[in-house]
């Protein structure tokens, strides 16, 4: 999470923006968690856990769990980790 919040705000301004999809079943622990890490960026929030219908859309069976779409909604990275998040986003914005 730390490298997660580093880029969103290192490139937010750029154009990269993060949607979570939260798998907590109290919103009210969400919402502390989210406000206490500064994370600013929205969260799919239905409180079903692992029951969560965009989590088990997208195969979510172990969190973290991260997807680079690019501008047209299209999969190009999953589950990276610590300074790959970073590339991968740079290289992403630099084709936009």
């Amino acid at each position: 999470l730390p490298n997660v919040i580093k880029t969103y705000d290192k490139h937010h301004a750029k154009g990269f923006e993060i949607i979570g999809i939260s798998l907590d079943q109290d919103k009210t622990k969400l919402t502390t968690f989210m406000k206490d890490r500064s994370m600013t960026w929205p969260q799919y929030f239905d409180g079903q856990g692992w029951g969560n219908k965009l989590a088990q859309k997208y195969g979510v069976y172990s969190i973290p769990a991260t997807y680079l779409l690019d501008g047209t909604g299209k999969i190009i990275a999953s589950n990276l980790r610590g300074e790959d998040l970073d590339a991968a986003v740079l290289k992403a914005l630099a084709k936009d």
